[in-house]
This record gives C-alpha cells, sequence and structure tokens, in this order.
C-alpha cells in the first residue's frame, strides 16, 4: 500500500531520482508519476492508516508509512502470537523526515498554562515516557538515556547520522505545484 497523499509520495519518488523532492519542473514531475505508474499494477491500494492493521494481521506484505505507524503494526503482530513477522527500514536513498511541533497561538487566553505543559512535556523523564510508549525518537538529548534500549538503539527509529543525511523534510509548494501534484496523483492512483 502506499500512503494517499502526493505531497508525500510525488517528493519520495524525486528524491528516489535524484531530482529536488520540491522541484516544480514539469519534466522531473512527469518523471515521477511514471514511475509510480509503471509499479502502480502491483499496489493493491492508497490510504494513509488502513496499512496499520492491515500489516499486522498479513493482509498486506509491504506498505510506506510513517514510523511510528509501522512500529504499531510490528508491535500488533507480536501481540497477535507472532504468525506475521515484520520490520521496518528506511530506505538506502533516504526518505521524508517530519517532526511534531508544539505552539502557543497568539490569542491563546492561558499562555503561563501553555508554557507549563510545554516545560512538562520536555522533562527528560516525561519525555522518554512518551517515546518509550508510542516508540517515535526525540529530540531531547537529556531524555535518550532514560529510553528503553531496545528503541533508542534501533536504527530504524533512531538512524545514525549517515542515514540521518539522507532524510529530507516536505517543502511547502505553490498552489499551481500542488495542483500539478494531485493531478498527477489521481492519475496514479486510477492507474491511467
Amino acid at each position: 500500500s502506499f500512503l494517499d497523499s502526493p505531497t508525500e509520495m510525488i517528493p519520495a519518488a524525486l528524491h528516489y531520482l535524484g531530482y529536488p523532492t520540491d522541484s516544480q519542473d514539469k519534466k522531473q514531475l512527469a518523471e515521477a508519476e511514471a514511475l509510480f505508474l509503471k509499479i502502480r499494477p502491483s499496489v493493491g491500494y492508497f490510504h494513509s492508516s488502513k496499512y496499520i492493521s492491515d500489516l499486522a494481521n498479513g493482509n498486506i506484505c509491504v506498505a510506506v508509512g510513517y514510523s511510528g505507524d509501522l512500529e504499531q503494526s510490528i508491535s500488533r503482530a507480536k501481540e497477535a502470537g507472532g504468525k506475521v513477522k515484520l520490520k521496518y527500514a528506511i530506505p538506502k536513498e533516504g526518505a521524508g523526515s517530519f517532526y511534531d511541533m508544539v505552539a502557543i497561538p497568539k490569542d491563546a487566553e492561558n499562555v503561563d498554562a501553555a508554557y507549563a505543559w510545554m516545560n512538562f512535556l520536555m522533562q527528560p523523564e516525561i519525555m522518554a515516557e512518551i517515546t518509550n510508549s508510542v516508540r517515535f525518537p526525540n529530540g531531547n538529548k537529556a531524555a535518550t538515556p532514560l529510553v528503553n534500549k531496545d528503541i533508542s538503539g534501533d536504527p530504524s527509529i533512531y538512524p545514525s547520522d549517515e542515514v540521518k543525511a539522507k532524510l529530507y523534510a516536505i517543502s511547502d509548494l505553490p498552489p499551481a505545484t500542488l495542483r500539478l501534484l494531485t493531478r498527477s496523483w489521481t492519475k496514479i492512483k486510477s492507474g491511467k
């Protein structure tokens, strides 16, 4: 399965092809589309969450997904008795990298409480507990020694500097490029 997200999947194809992930070049975008159309017959469906349970249940054999969701699939498969063996990997070419952020709206009514909550989250023991629960890495260096070793030592969760160098951020694109991506994605999904 593929994520149903042209703004994440098409940049992945562009990256694979050696192009900038935020390319607005119509020729490069057409090459990315052609790459997807070539493999489209092997894609069972496009969805951004269904793959979690389908992988764990053995209903699909491979999915492009978010690291934390794929870690959930692995945990669910183990909880179900381990008949389905799953592994998460970052492609050798690299992948999109995402970061959860916390922000305080400028018109927030209780700014002090918001700061208190943010400070609570940033306590190393709290951040480590969150990471141990959801298996998402965190950027709090003081929390890392408190994270379960099977998580902090897992290179698919905490990648090496070499792998990190191949990760890229998803860029905001202008409306005209977003329209191109959306049209292309519709064509890819339909296989035509």
